[in-house]
């Protein structure tokens, strides 16, 4: 259910993106072109794609909120701090010794063969 509503997220998405592109600005912009009788001309052609900017925009806005609820429910119970471990007696994460981060001592290298002649 998530993918599918991630799915439709995304292409209302580039919806959006082409329709806010498809409008007219004050500068011209990417607008479908300045001249020429059709059906939608003038005001009109605005004001459809400023309706359909509000549709796509509201379905956008619906289709975020409803992936943060889903993603809050599939996260339900879990804390990044149970993930921590152990807790010392103030509270604090326990830390791994101590050994394991030092640099080994100069007697410590690995033993290499002696080497041949």
């Amino acid at each position: 259910m998530e993918n599918v509503i991630l799915i439709v997220h995304l292409i209302l998405a580039l919806c959006l993106i082409g329709v806010v592109l498809l409008q007219r600005s004050e500068g011209g912009g990417l607008g479908m072109g300045s001249g020429g009788g059709g059906v939608m001309t003038g005001r009109g052609a605005a004001t459809a794609l400023g309706k359909l900017t509000w549709a796509f925009g509201a379905a956008f806005v619906v289709t975020s909120l409803t992936l943060t609820i889903i993603a809050a429910q599939n996260a339900a119970g879990t804390s990044i701090l149970d993930r921590l471990g152990p807790l010392t007696e103030d509270g604090a994460p326990a830390l791994p010794p101590t050994d394991d981060l030092l640099p080994p001592a100069a007697g410590d290298g690995p033993l290499l063969p002696p080497p041949s002649e």
